[in-house]
């Protein structure tokens, strides 16, 4: 709850301070605009549990996102014009510094509030086992849940379990709804496979009465989820295990970024796209454009637009990749390939729908299908259309990837993409692109 308005009240007071430290009236032009910051920001960001590096990354580039929209329709409407410009630039600076003041203070005093025991919500673990550990060290190592894990009930003896985290394995599950009612137990969270279902019903039956609230983890998140969750269908509950994060709005968020962000770096870009393609006619024969088929979303075949940036025009059934020193590249290319340059049409890609400007790197049709019997879990990163920058590369894990370990860390990327996506993420990945194409050593 108080994360929930956090973000919104700083960014609102401190759009009331700025005005009235340079002495403009706070009216209705400032309550219309505290309406709108609020409806762009609510609920807040859940950064309790982030380390303070990512804390201010994603504080930052949440208010870029807010400011950008607020600036882009300000100046179409000319509503930015009832405000001072001091107002306006003041607050620019001082709404992130309310904001990350306000989060770190309340990091501290959640803490507190949260270490005493009559805040905090008493909880045990039915099952002593991989998942049941899991959810314990979550308990265990975020102290702003406010939850104390009491400790596990298992039929198992303690001698057959191997893993506590130091809790104490409090007794069998026959003896679990006595226990409850004479300590005051508020969760219960079922960590039992689910192959256990006899058990699991005659323990709910037991808990009948009482007023505890019971939870279900069941062994199927022990999978490697994507965009795990639960759904329904026409009313009836589903567990969604492997899925893509672009649906509904976030799918609609992502296109309409792309599709900005696309024409607005074409119009940018178009004199150095002319220049490079003039560049690469002069340096050797054959075009401009290097066409190759990729893998793009669903695993659907796709043509991807490249500079050309070595002598062959490799798209058969086997593509070498390109090494250190690879005499096919041209010196012109290896300039551009240095610099990611030659990946710039693939701007045109992204406005076609094919692309997207962060995404999974689009791989060689042959190395797709070495790779996806080598490599667990690799055709998923095809749920996604495939971008021009993606996690991987911001990563360490741009150019060649010469061993099948090394393709292995990209995948791992490209997965913990799928699960974790946010626009913050997109926006965050872009800006490191530009930093990586500089200093990165890895491309060839």
């Amino acid at each position: 709850m108080v994360e929930m308005f956090l973000d919104p009240l700083s960014l609102i007071l401190s759009l009331i301070g700025c005005a009235l430290y340079y002495g403009d009236t706070v009216d209705a032009r400032y309550v219309v605009l505290s309406l709108v910051v609020f409806s762009l920001s609510f609920p807040g960001s859940s950064l309790l549990s982030m380390r303070p590096r990512r804390v201010v990354r994603q504080t930052v580039i949440g208010w870029m996102l807010i400011a950008f929209i607020l600036l882009f329709f300000g100046y179409a409407s000319q509503y930015i014009e009832n405000f001072p410009y001091e107002v306006v630039v003041a607050w620019l600076v001082a709404a992130p510094l309310t904001q990350l003041t306000a989060h770190f203070v309340a990091r501290s005093y959640l803490q507190r509030a949260a270490a005493k025991e009559e805040n905090q919500t008493k909880v045990i673990i039915v099952g002593c086992n991989d998942i049941g550990v899991s959810l314990a060290e979550q308990f265990i190592g975020h102290p702003y849940l406010g939850v104390r894990c009491v400790g596990y009930f298992d039929d198992r003896s303690p001698e057959r379990i191997t893993q506590l985290n130091g809790l104490p394995l409090l007794g069998r599950l026959r003896d679990l709804a006595s226990y409850v009612k004479a300590n005051g137990i508020d969760q219960i969270y079922l960590a039992l496979p689910m192959a256990s279902q006899p058990r699991i019903l005659s323990l709910l039956d037991d808990l009948k009465d009482t007023t505890v609230s019971i939870f279900f983890a069941p062994d199927i998140f022990l999978t490697d989820l994507i965009q795990g969750r639960m759904d329904y269908v026409a009313g009836v509950p589903v567990v969604a295990v492997c899925d893509t994060p672009f649906t509904g709005i976030n799918g609609m968020v992502k296109r309409l970024s792309d599709i900005v962000l696309s024409i607005i770096i074409l119009l940018l870009i178009s004199p150095l796209l002319l220049a490079i393609a003039i560049g690469v006619k002069m340096s050797s024969p054959g075009p401009a454009l290097f066409r190759q088929r990729r893998y793009g979303l669903d695993g659907k075949e796709i043509v991807v637009y490249k500079f050309r940036s070595m002598t062959v025009q490799e798209d058969g059934g086997v593509v070498k990749q390109a090494t250190r020193n690879d005499q096919r590249i041209t010196p012109f290319g290896g300039f551009l390939r240095r610099t990611s340059l030659d990946e710039l049409p693939q701007f045109i890609n992204v406005l076609q729908g094919r692309m997207s400007i962060v995404g999974p790197r689009p791989h060689a049709v042959s190395h797709n299908e070495t790779y996806r019997k080598l490599i667990k879990g690799y055709m998923v990163r095809h749920k996604v259309k495939p971008g021009i920058t993606g996690w991987a590369q911001v990563n360490g894990y741009r150019g060649e990837t010469e061993t099948v370990e090394k393709m292995q860390k990209r995948i791992e990327y490209d997965l913990e993409y799928l699960r974790t996506w946010s626009l913050g993420l997109d926006l965050w990945i872009i800006v490191k692109t530009v930093a990586v194409v500089f200093n990165d050593r890895n491309a060839y």
